[in-house]
């Protein structure tokens, strides 16, 4: 196991963030990776790095650290060995079968003058290498990691790497690896203000300010504050979405234009009063739907200028429930990290189970690779086009948005998106005539007309379908507003089966915190009949083994083996049985209960000799109701993330949205589908 200490080379440079980050870009190469804080400034239980591994990056084993008072007695008192000792216990008790131990230093304390000296001391007594993390903005910032790479040295470690955050636009890599002595640079991290933005409720919170109307504090967030000392027309171009607004009660101008932008869709951060006024009766009941349409208004007893002054203050470290936030910035650090540079000297985990980082981390990787044409019939939807221009701007798909170009535009808009140049923006109207022949020649056993073939292109959906029907795209993504039959109908009339294919399914793909599972079919067939089931088996091990998982198949039932019987278990035995015989090369046992196909000691006891029974990867369930009500009871209880649904057996890709999406659901959804396409070809 290799050990690694996360060490600031000065105080405020997001060791927090990059730790954790590294942590994902080590968890998204397949290695298991144990965290430790050893020694916190704060209590145990409220020590925001071990919450959120704990809480984002599913570390549940990393322990509660030592608090820094405790430390210090140990220090003064000359146990400084005892202390180590303890760190030393602390950390051991997490690694079990981790591949990286990964510790985060001790932030710097002009206070505390022992703290280089016990960081040496942690580093050496887990024979840890030191990874720095260094600020990127000036040459002040480089001269110092050089300085500490040579007390490092000094310390009898060694320094494996340098990560600068915050990096200015102009950092020039090149040059400044020249100036460290021969350490690598295992990431340049640019500064994203985005990344640092609060919620309205961290504004709420820090002001001590009255929530008059809450709309969605928890989760705007203030990306700009617009004080309102100026005429209204000064004041209107910033009404951007994510501006504050800091306001006297008595401008009622300010006001008026404030509600009309929120009116407009526009997703303002919130309202602030100041001087501890109000919004008149008047003025509150003309804008009476503005204010209930999301948007938070706040008042406080200060000024406007000090109010927005002490805004400004606001502490950049991510509040320990802002889980939201703290996941992109973990993402975004690990992306910026050279996951080629982190693993020298490391061995990839020879488990054949896939983690949920890198199951994410290969997804985005494969759908980049393969660069495929996504339509998006839902062009105007505001998640959906969130999520477009995300996939745009990172490279995980061509997205085509079907829709008017103005509508789009006005949504971005009030949005505060940008939308990139490679998004593609197709009007329905003026495309639709040209999709009307070849529907006609491919509905014509049903005696399709021109007419009738014009009208249904009406729905984008069926646009879209004949779109992919035709190859001009690689594949759909759509149910953000349309129900599942809208978006799978089509596909049945235009795009119909695989080859091989009797049945359309559809998969999830549950990221548990150990591992990612597949779960099949919960969302297209009520009641499949034997033959169906065992199809849905072969189909659901394919995929998961395009994505990176070694399928071995648990067929669910209520009863393991022989110990039990009726029709249901019967089902479920035959399709067990048909599967193996048309498909040998399968890993596959049932019926099976779930427990006993998850959990190694009551397979002992239940189906000994399995080779699925206690590490299946892939559950075929025996109906709509079972597995709909299992991966729902899983995904909630259990605060997992689910993948999908993922529709199998079409001749292209095309894929399902929940109408509950979130703007990451629509990504990755987008990300499958372009990876669907690229195994057809």
């Amino acid at each position: 196991m290799r050990s690694y200490f996360v060490a600031a080379t000065q105080p405020n440079v997001g060791l927090t963030s990059v730790s954790l980050g590294l942590l994902r870009a080590l968890q998204r190469r397949g290695l298991k990776v144990a965290f430790v804080k050893p020694i916190t400034k704060r209590t145990p239980d409220t020590e925001p790095s071990v919450l959120f591994a704990r809480r984002i990056c599913q570390t549940e084993t990393t322990p509660d650290p030592l608090p820094m008072s405790q430390a210090t007695q140990y220090v003064t008192n000359g146990k400084t060995d005892e202390l180590l000792e303890n760190i030393v216990s602390m950390a051991m008790s997490c690694t079990e079968g981790a591949d990286v131990l990964l510790v985060e230093g001790i932030h710097a304390d002009p206070s505390r003058a022992f703290i280089p000296r016990l960081s040496a001391d942690i580093a050496r007594s887990l024979q840890a290498d030191v990874v720095l993390v260094a600020s990127g903005a000036n040459p002040e910032d480089i001269a110092q990691a050089r300085y500490m790479i040579a007390q490092v040295r000094n310390a009898g470690r060694s320094v494996v790497g340098v990560i600068f955050n915050r990096a200015t636009p102009d950092f020039d890599e090149a040059a400044v690896h020249n100036q460290l002595d021969g350490v690598p640079i295992w990431g340049v991290v640019q500064n994203n203000p985005a990344l640092s933005a609060p919620r309205t409720l961290d504004v709420a919170r820090h002001l001590g300010a009255e929530v008059m109307i809450e709309g969605d504090i928890a989760t705007r967030r203030v990306l700009d504050t617009v004080l309102c000392a100026r005429s209204v027309t000064e004041v209107v171009p910033r009404l951007k979405s994510g501006t504050l607004v800091v306001s006297a009660g008595d401008r009622d101008d300010v006001i008026l234009a404030t509600a009309l932008a929120a009116s407009n869709g526009i997703e303002l951060a919130g309202l602030v009063l100041t001087h501890d006024s109000f919004i008149s009766p008047g003025i509150e009941r003309f804008c009476s739907r503005a204010f209930h349409s999301g948007l938070p208004v706040l008042r406080t007893d200060g000024d406007s200028f000090g109010t927005a002054a002490r805004i400004s203050r606001l502490q950049l470290a991510v509040p320990q429930d802002d889980l939201s936030r703290m996941d992109t910035v973990i993402d975004s650090v690990a992306e910026q990290i050279d996951g080629d540079a982190i693993c020298v000297g490391l061995d990839r985990v020879n488990s054949t189970r896939m983690s949920p980082p890198a199951f994410r981390y290969q997804l985005m990787q494969k759908a980049r690779a393969a660069n495929k044409r996504i339509v998006l019939p839902e062009g105007d939807e505001p998640r959906t086009l969130r999520a477009a221009v995300i996939c745009t701007e990172k490279g995980i798909a061509r997205c085509v948005l079907l829709g008017k170009r103005k509508v789009i535009e006005s949504v971005a808009d009030s949005l505060g998106l940008e939308l990139p140049p490679g998004l593609e923006i197709l009007d329905p109207q003026q495309i639709a005539e040209q999709y009307v022949a070849p529907m006609v020649a491919i509905r014509k056993s049903k005696g399709l007309t021109p007419g009738q073939a014009l009208t249904a292109l009406e729905d984008t959906v069926v646009l879209g379908t004949m779109m992919l029907a035709v190859d001009e795209v690689d594949g759909l993504v759509s149910g953000a507003v349309h129900t599942t039959a809208s978006t799978v109908r089509p596909a049945l009339q235009l795009i119909k089966t695989a080859p091989g294919s009797s049945i359309v399914s559809s998969c999830f793909f549950m990221l548990m915190p150990e591992q990612v599972l597949v779960y099949a079919d919960c969302a297209v067939n009520p009641d499949p009949t034997a033959k169906e089931l065992a199809e849905i088996a072969k189909q659901s091990a394919d995929s998961a083994l395009a994505f990176g998982i070694d399928p071995k198949v648990a067929m669910i039932s209520y009863s393991t083996g022989a110990s039990g019987s009726g029709d249901d278990v019967e089902k479920v035995r035959a399709a067990t049985e048909l599967a193996r015989a048309q498909w040998p090369e399968l890993v596959i046992d049932g019926p099976m209960q779930y427990d006993a196909a998850t959990v190694r000691d009551v397979a002992a006891q239940k189906a000994p000799g399995s080779a699925v029974a206690g590490q299946a990867t892939v559950f075929i369930f025996p109906d709509l109701n079972t597995g709909n009500t299992t991966y729902k009871a899983v995904q909630r209880s259990a605060n997992v993330v689910s993948v999908g649904p993922m529709l199998q057996g079409l001749r292209k890709p095309v894929n399902d949205l929940s109408r509950g999406a979130l703007v990451d659901d629509i990504v990755f959804t987008i990300a499958l589908t372009a990876i669907q396409a690229a195994a057809l070809d």
